[in-house]
């Protein structure tokens, strides 16, 4: 978790996954990345799971996510 100004950001690399194999949950400033790639007989063949915990003085209610073109997803959000 790195801090910029009034924001906290998470920059993860999920570049080998599609935007719809991506899952994004928050829970009492804790973040939760799971992306799974699922091959074409019905088997996971990638998977990538990232857990952190956002400072206490996070706004929970302002937590986005975005995702680059070239693959990084980037969560911020700010504090209170």
């Amino acid at each position: 978790v790195h801090a910029q100004g009034d924001t906290y950001q998470v920059v993860a690399d999920v570049s080998q996954f599609d935007p719809p194999d991506i899952v994004v949950t928050t829970s009492n400033c804790h973040v939760t990345i799971q992306a799974e790639k699922v091959a074409e007989d019905g088997t996971v063949c990638d998977t990538f799971t990232h857990k952190c915990q956002l400072p206490e003085d996070t706004d929970p209610l302002s937590v986005s996510c975005t995702l680059t073109e070239v693959g990084m997803l980037v969560i911020t959000a700010r504090r209170h």
